[in-house]
């Protein structure tokens, strides 16, 4: 039951390009590890392409990615001659940027700020 709540979360797409059941669990499976890392994770779409009319004929899979999160979203795209080798370096670079993200979060919390008021205090006589 707790998988079928991750699984909802997944959105994909196939641009010209066929999605077989192959496809979509190896995008499910690679990403179960970001929704693993983060919770905060409301949604992420994955769009994977394939484009004939690349010049180099080198880099003709496309994978995209989209992580919809509190704050800032990530969006990711690799391309590759293989679509699992896109895929893959998609699902890492979105981890990377979850894992950077956590880190800068929890270094502003432990930062002390000391606070600085230049303020004029006058003195108050007593007579």
């Amino acid at each position: 039951m707790h998988t079928m709540k991750k699984i909802q979360k997944l959105i994909i797409a196939g641009n010209n390009l066929e999605l077989t059941n192959s496809i979509k669990t190896v995008i499910e499976e690679k990403s179960e590890k970001l929704f693993d890392h983060n919770e905060k994770i409301i949604r992420m779409r994955v769009e994977v392409e394939y484009d004939p009319h690349q010049s180099t004929h080198q880099k003709e899979y496309i994978a995209k990615g989209h992580l919809d999160v509190r704050g800032n979203d990530h969006i990711v795209a690799t391309a590759s001659n293989d679509l699992y080798k896109s895929i893959d370096q998609m699902v890492l670079k979105l981890d990377r940027m979850m894992r950077r993200r956590s880190r800068l979060e929890r270094s502003k919390r432990k930062s002390k700020h000391s606070i600085d008021l230049p303020a004029f205090i006058p003195k108050i006589s007593t007579l």
